[in-house]
């Protein structure tokens, strides 16, 4: 199959100016998940056949895995919404640096290409700068398995010894329920010979995603969703048909644009069990939900503090706390965010201050007292998250508000902008 990467898009200095003030109305399309496609995509190292992904948002991520695929021989097509890999020219065990460096969704190709080569060397993941997310319960589930590694110099070399260079099942335990070592070792057990328990597994719509892709690909896997995942080793994956699940990080930004703007505003595809925790904090401040199957309609006129704590899922998402604080600085009343996930998440803060927020820190939680009206200011995001809740913050300032760190934005949105303007928004891209 040829080989069609579409390239990282960087402009120089790129900035969104917003014009804040505009009510929005209308309908708006929810892309496919990120967090999930990523996944899914690495999930190809495991078939020598084809596997085809739709409903791939067009992002840089995808873009920049889609590179590191390609650089282990597998032949990468994509088009406007789906991506096709072709496996039977993996012939690589080790991503180059430079292309995995910024991308942490990299790391998930260790346990495909153990279970698949027997062998990986992959530097530890990079991504945006929101705190430590060590590798110790993948290295550890992998070491379970069978597998010997080693950490040097900031690469993980990892080596299925012994005839045949096949994982062994076996029972790991998680010290904490991490996405990511879960759905490592839910990939790393799928060849290995053997029945493979996950313990204290991560209860994340994404891993669930995952294991349906690989029962597609002929996988045995029960249990995901729950704590304790079981997978039985197959000899051989084939390719597969399979559609990624919607977004519900951008589901749940989309939903605050139209909170913070006091508008009305319809949001689908929504699956609403991945966003419980959200709904229901939405409709704690005041908003007003109509779920129609798939479709969210969300109304908000006066909006009231509330507090909240970042959680695994199904509590509420780290993802989402930035945003979620962008609308509280325009709520009545004082509310508190805790944040439990990531020790780095609050860079937005400062941020918001510029703009006229009354935001109070100490420790990994933060005081926000609600405020008439926000300024629009010149601001940057910090992360992906930090940058939605700044496009979110200009929506609702008095003024102009320019928003630099698209580096950020457009790793885990498409085309925000144009779908925001599409209903009501005053957004331009410029530099």
């Amino acid at each position: 199959m040829t080989v069609t990467v579409v390239p990282s898009q960087q402009v120089l200095n790129p900035q969104l100016e917003i014009a804040g003030g505009r009510r929005l109305s209308g309908e708006v399309r929810v892309s496919g998940a990120k967090n999930s496609a990523l996944v899914l995509m690495a999930a190809s190292l495991l078939t020598e056949d084809t596997l085809r992904l739709r409903n791939v948002p067009p992002l840089t991520d995808i873009a920049g895995m889609g590179e590191i695929l390609a650089s282990l021989g597998v032949g990468v097509r994509r088009g406007s919404d789906s991506i096709e890999m072709d496996g039977s020219g993996l012939n690589q065990s080790a991503p180059p640096y430079e292309l995995v460096n910024s991308l942490r969704a990299s790391f998930f190709c260790i346990g495909p290409l153990l279970a698949k080569l027997g062998i990986a060397r992959v530097p530890l993941p990079g991504g945006c700068q929101i705190g430590t997310r060590p590798v110790v319960e993948h290295v550890k589930g992998l070491k379970a398995l069978g597998a010997q590694v080693t950490i040097e110099h900031g690469v993980v070399s990892a080596v299925v010894p012994g005839r045949g260079h096949r994982l062994k099942g076996g029972r790991i335990h998680l010290d904490c329920p991490s996405v990511g070592a879960t759905e490592t070792l839910m990939m790393a057990a799928a060849l290995a010979d053997g029945e493979t328990v996950i313990e204290n597994a991560a209860l994340e719509p994404e891993v669930v995603d995952l294991a349906g892709l690989l029962i597609a690909m002929g996988a045995r896997v029960r249990g995901a969703g729950t704590p304790t995942i079981r997978i039985v080793g197959v000899e051989r994956l084939h390719g597969a048909d399979y559609a990624v699940i919607p977004d519900r990080i951008e589901a749940g930004t989309l939903l605050l644009a139209a909170a913070i703007t006091r508008s009305t505003l319809t949001v689908g595809p929504v699956i609403t069990d991945h966003l419980g925790a959200v709904l229901t904090k939405l409709e704690e401040v005041g908003c007003r939900l109509d779920i129609d199957g798939t479709c969210v309609t969300i109304s908000a006129d006066q909006i009231r503090a509330v507090d909240l704590r970042t959680q695994p899922f199904p509590g509420f998402p780290t993802d989402l706390q930035a945003p979620f604080m962008s609308l509280l600085a325009t709520a009545q009343g004082t509310s508190v965010i805790t944040e439990h996930i990531f020790e780095n998440r609050l860079q937005h803060v400062g941020e918001l201050q510029r703009m006229g927020a009354a935001i109070r820190m100490q420790g990994n939680t933060a005081f926000i007292e609600g405020v008439h009206r926000l300024s629009g200011a010149p601001v940057k995001g910090s992360d992906l998250r930090a940058s939605a809740a700044m496009v979110l913050a200009g929506l609702a300032a008095d003024g102009i508000t320019t928003v630099q760190g698209l580096e950020y934005l457009d790793r885990g949105y498409a085309d925000l902008e144009g779908k925001l303007n599409a209903v009501g928004a005053t957004i331009r891209r410029v530099g």
